[in-house]
């Protein structure tokens, strides 16, 4: 009972070193939020150009995503790690001293494919390292932490802000210490991110190579060492040739491997979950909520205080899709989650249309709101890095997690690209009903083409989706 308990902590251990990458994944993604006005206002940027601040990060996880998966599996999962943390660190540095918005602009890039980076290696090098009973909660860890992310970055933002406000009261606004922390705060905001990244960097050095890429690449007497910590020593063999039998049984093994039927099916759902998702809102909420809640006539401060709010329920409800994901399973938390969504969105498309004729006070905005986040987090924002994580064969896992990978920041780039666009074009009513309807294709795919995973072995699942392609 000792050996397992600490097997449990040496896997608990590598998980949430990987969901660094999470952390600084939700940190680059939200603190923009607290930022857009500011350089709008300071760059004289228009509904489009405001866009392109937002969206140009995104192009960045869009070239990350790209790249990630090949590297990884060519050069290992760590190393491709400590990449995404050099990356979050030049970011966060860069922007803090950014001479015009050009400057600004190519920071923000950096930082984009390192979130690009780390949204496809971070939660496959969880999956690898975990063991069945376990690997929906752990990879969730990974959401999780972004969530954390996302929570530190709004409170950060809503505290530099005070911080800010202090400074410009009592006149302490010279130098580059004034300039970062005073008059322009969202210097301060953007560089914090580097704190966080080189501890990423440091603790990288303390976990191993994922044993299944180990086992791929014909080193398994390392690879053996490492599920020795994982499994014990009986089980630690079962694994390796699991692992090596599965292998020895493909015939490929480059990305071709992914036409063949199962896996095609595999890599289909993967695309039209990942993309789906982007817009059925959660970023929209995430990038542009200070901004959506201004609409509604709060102040800057009460708006930023609102997404502190949000980043806490997202947080939290998170946690709850940790503990429950590995027990009610992957499906099930779809159909739930989503018809919350669903409900939600309703609600606050019936608020920005109807709030003003029926007096409504904006505390109802905010449950609405909360309520959307938390269907949201309970369900697509926990399942979706988990079931692309051990969707799809070890051999070519990492490129099919950049095939998926891509997909989800297309559309996150189109929904942080448009959303000005459609708030001002379609008002905030059409933009979240618009939302709900597409809520409804993602429950359809869920249901009639994606089996439950939950329990089992990523063997197993790779097995599941090679007798798919046969019938």
């Amino acid at each position: 009972m000792n050996e397992s308990s600490n097997q449990i902590k040496y896997v608990v251990w590598l998980s949430l070193v990987a969901s660094l990458g999470g952390f600084l994944f939700g940190y680059d993604t939200a603190v923009i939020s607290g930022t857009v006005d500011q350089v709008a206002l300071q760059f004289k940027l228009d509904a489009i150009t405001k866009g392109w601040y937002v969206g140009c990060a995104l192009v960045g996880s869009i070239a990350g995503v790209l790249v990630a998966g090949t590297l990884s599996d060519r050069y290992g999962r760590k190393i491709v790690l400590l990449l995404s943390a050099v990356l979050f660190t030049l970011s966060g540095l860069g922007c803090m001293i950014s001479a015009n918005e050009v400057q600004l602009v190519i920071s923000r890039i950096l930082g984009g494919i390192g979130i690009g980076v780390a949204s496809v290696v971070s939660p496959l090098y969880i999956a690898e390292i975990s063991v069945p009973s376990f690997r929906g909660r752990l990879v969730s860890m990974y959401q999780l932490a972004i969530t954390v992310g996302f929570l530190g970055a709004y409170l950060a933002n809503y505290a530099l802000l005070h911080y800010s406000e202090t400074l410009l009261a009592t006149g302490a606004t010279t130098g580059l210490y004034g300039k970062i922390f005073a008059t322009e705060a969202w210097r301060a905001m953007l560089g914090m991110e580097g704190v966080p990244a080189l501890l990423f960097f440091v603790v990288l050095f303390l976990i191993p190579e994922s044993p299944r890429w180990l086992i791929v690449n014909t080193r398994e007497e390392k690879a053996m060492t490492i599920f020795n910590k994982i499994y014990g020593k009986e089980e630690a063999l079962v694994q390796v040739r699991n692992v090596k039998n599965l292998v020895a049984s493909e015939t490929k093994s480059d990305w071709r491997m992914l036409l063949q039927p199962g896996f095609r099916l595999a890599l289909f759902i993967g695309v039209a979950l990942a993309m789906l998702g982007q817009f059925m809102g959660v970023n929209a909420v995430l990038y542009y909520g200070p901004s959506i809640f201004k609409e509604s006539g709060l102040s800057t401060g009460d708006s930023l205080f609102y997404q502190v709010l949000v980043g806490l329920v997202n947080m939290l409800t998170t946690v709850i899709a940790l503990i429950i994901i590995d027990k009610v399973g992957r499906k099930q938390l779809v159909y739930w989650g989503v018809s919350g969504m669903i409900i939600s969105l309703l609600l606050i498309g019936f608020y920005f249309s109807n709030g003003t004729r029926f007096n409504l006070p904006h505390v109802f905005l905010l449950i609405f709101f909360l309520f959307y986040i938390f269907a949201c987090a309970i369900s697509i924002c926990a399942v979706i890095f988990v079931l692309l994580s051990e969707m799809y064969p070890v051999k070519v896992r990492g490129a099919a997690m950049s095939i998926a990978g891509l997909s989800l920041w297309i559309g996150t780039y189109l929904i942080g690209q448009l959303t000005p666009w459609m708030l001002k074009t379609l008002t905030p009513t059409g933009t979240f009903l618009l939302f709900a309807v597409m809520c409804i294709p993602y429950m359809l795919i869920v249901w009639k083409l994606l089996p439950e995973t939950t329990g089992k072995s990523l063997e197993e699942i790779e097995e599941m989706w090679i007798e798919k392609g046969k019938r």
